[in-house]
């Protein structure tokens, strides 16, 4: 039903590997009441009994040796366990996936994970880690598995592991643990569908614009209302692997600000992440309030349709 609010069962937080539970762990966290959780590892380390959530695993009893780089192990025990994350994914409407890629459980299980996901009917975004430069191996592993990712789900976000490790290190956090950025992102998302705005967005709005051909990412960005251009820029320099609005055919942006925050404001922002997109683009927009955010502007925002040689 159009304009209807999404319970927590509905939105789906997904972590996959170890990098991605973690990942998924802390995004959780602070959006748990509005969101459901599941993790997936061949390592049982990944897997903590503490976190409110799903646990899936995908090695032997109390294995730490998980499913190595055998990416084909890890897909087929993701497929031998459809059955469990069916029951998951029965009540799910949108699924956020965090992975990263390059290993056996993250490059395997992710694909076949999401490839469920939409066959359950679920709306299905990733954001996937890429491997560091200086990890060959890894990164033709997250290559070959990117492609695949890609084509199974709606909107697949790439993380350059490079420059989150030291935008992390600026902020005195560890990339892998509580890199801030990974979890805003997972977490706006969420946020806007679930929570009650000015202007709402729904996950009709949210399939309208990805429904459109070609490359799809997304970022999310906080600053001041009074300097758009410059919170514009520093989106453009934030960890995503190759992004540009060049072109983006599906635009769906929400805008949160304070109570402080004026409409002016918000035609300047908007105006701001707009003007590169396609002459003829699709752009769907939403606004809200939050105390918490006095003297400043969030802004998450949805792509798609982007020629996929921008990606």
């Amino acid at each position: 039903m159009r304009g209807a609010f999404l319970d927590s069962n509905s939105l789906l937080i997904c972590g996959i590997g170890g990098v991605g539970c973690n990942w998924a762990k802390n995004a959780h966290k602070k959006c748990k009441n509005l969101s459901d959780l599941l993790l997936i590892d061949g390592d049982s380390r990944s897997l903590d009994e503490s976190a409110e959530g799903h646990l899936l695993s995908l090695g032997d009893s109390n294995s730490i040796d998980g499913c190595a780089a055998l990416t084909p192990l890890a897909s087929q025990r993701m497929l031998a366990n459809a059955p469990l994350t069916a029951k998951v994914l029965s009540d799910a409407e949108l699924v956020v996936l965090l992975v990263g890629l390059g290993g056996g459980s993250g490059s395997g299980a992710s694909i076949e994970f999401a490839r469920q996901a939409r066959l359950s009917g679920c709306l299905t975004i990733a954001i996937a880690g890429l491997p560091f430069e200086c990890q060959p191996l890894r990164r033709k592993i997250a290559k070959n598995a990117l492609d695949d990712l890609r084509k199974s789900t709606d909107v697949c976000v790439q993380i350059s592991l490079d420059r989150l490790a030291l935008m992390s290190r600026e902020r005195g956090l560890d990339w892998q643990k509580e890199s801030g950025w990974i979890e805003d992102l997972a977490t706006g998302v969420i946020q806007t569908l679930a929570k009650v705005g000015l202007i709402n967005l729904d996950l009709m709005d949210l399939r309208s614009i990805v429904s459109k051909t070609g490359g799809s990412t997304m970022f999310v960005a906080q600053g001041d209302p009074n300097n758009p251009q410059d919170l514009f820029s520093k989106t453009m320099q934030s960890p995503l692997e190759g992004v540009s609005m060049s072109g983006a055919k599906g635009c769906l942006i929400q805008i949160e600000g304070g109570p402080d925050l004026t409409l002016g404001q918000v035609d300047v922002v908007a105006e701001a992440f707009t003007k590169g997109l396609d002459e003829d683009a699709q752009v769907i927009f939403g606004a809200r309030v939050s105390e918490e955010l006095e003297g400043l502007v969030r802004v998450v925002t949805v792509l798609s349709g982007l020629p996929l040689n921008v990606l």
